[in-house]
């Protein structure tokens, strides 16, 4: 079903596409918009070693395009370093794809903001982490893309290194 990639000595092992999605902040994710045009949008997320979360509001694109097809991918880029002299650039990036679910329970819903809340600021207290999910759960939404294949590349350069 999903296409083997095509130059297989730039393929990442499934572990280096595990520890970019582990090390990476934000990244792009795909979805079937309006219309029948890809609609693809910045995100920051958290991956878990198995599954990605990510945070949304409670309507939206995101939302609808969900509700029209589960189906969704997600890229996140590892490293990106122009080298103008050699017109090419030193990348490294990691494409996720996955069927994506609203999660409808508090519980989880809850677990899965304060792992994100954690990731993004692990110096803060638990107490201010609370406070400020309990400031916005009424119009939060929480995303699990339980992934069905992970694919990553990187530039021939980084290969011989």
């Amino acid at each position: 079903m999903f296409r083997e990639m095509r130059r297989k000595k730039q393929q990442l092992s499934r572990e280096a596409c595990r520890r970019v999605l582990a090390r990476g902040t934000s990244g792009v994710l795909a979805l079937s918009g309006d219309g029948g045009y890809p609609y693809a949008v910045p995100i920051s997320y958290l991956y878990d070693g198995s599954k990605l979360y990510f945070h949304c509001a409670r309507e939206g694109h995101k939302l609808d395009a969900i509700a029209r097809s589960p189906k969704a991918s997600f890229c996140v880029i590892g490293q990106d370093q122009v080298v103008p002299s050699e017109y090419t650039s030193y990348y490294r990036s990691v494409i996720v794809f996955g069927q994506i679910r609203i999660l409808s329970g508090d519980g989880e819903k809850r677990d899965a903001i304060e792992r994100l809340g954690i990731k993004y600021a692990p110096e803060d207290s638990s107490e201010n982490l609370r406070d400020m999910i309990g400031r916005y759960w009424d119009s939060l939404c929480m995303l699990e893309m339980t992934p069905e294949h992970i694919t990553g590349k990187e530039a021939l350069e980084l290969v011989k290194a």
